[in-house]
């Protein structure tokens, strides 16, 4: 599975972009969580959920025209 590090930048397939702040364990599943900004709003999402391999290329709503959901930009550049 791809390695996520605090600081990585991704960008979401409808055109937005976020930041990783930190890596989270859920209390009661013990699960994998992704802490990131979003617009200024911090949001938790399951590492297995962030990193999916779905793909996604076809949906309308997909402004990018990217394979999977979220997308790590090279160089940390937005």
């Amino acid at each position: 599975m791809q390695k996520i590090k605090v600081g990585d930048k991704y960008r979401h397939f409808k055109g937005s972009t976020m930041e990783v702040v930190m890596l989270a364990k859920n209390s009661e599943t013990l699960e994998d969580m992704v802490i990131y900004k979003h617009n200024n709003e911090i949001w938790a999402r399951p590492l297995d959920m962030f990193l999916s391999k779905e793909d996604i290329s076809n949906r309308k709503d997909n402004v990018t025209g990217q394979k999977y959901r979220f997308e790590k930009i090279e160089g940390g550049l937005i």
